[in-house]
């Protein structure tokens, strides 16, 4: 359990450190993060690309001179 937890943290880590130029590169980035980590923990992979690539857009709308 605590190698998943590792690697759910260098995911996230990569995940906030590469948001994309534009909105098509976010939510890839966003999508493939959330597959990375459900992939990791055994969950649903769709709907953890859908949660994903969401979360990331949405971020970096929020926060754009984070990304």
């Amino acid at each position: 359990m605590q190698t998943k937890l590792w690697i759910l943290a260098a995911a996230t880590a990569f995940c906030l450190s590469a948001c994309g130029d534009n909105m098509g590169e976010r939510a890839l980035i966003g999508a493939g993060a959330g597959v990375a980590t459900a992939a990791v923990l055994d969950g649903d992979l769709g709907s953890a690309a859908v949660l994903g690539a969401a979360g990331n857009v949405a971020y970096c709308e929020i926060y754009p001179s984070r990304c």
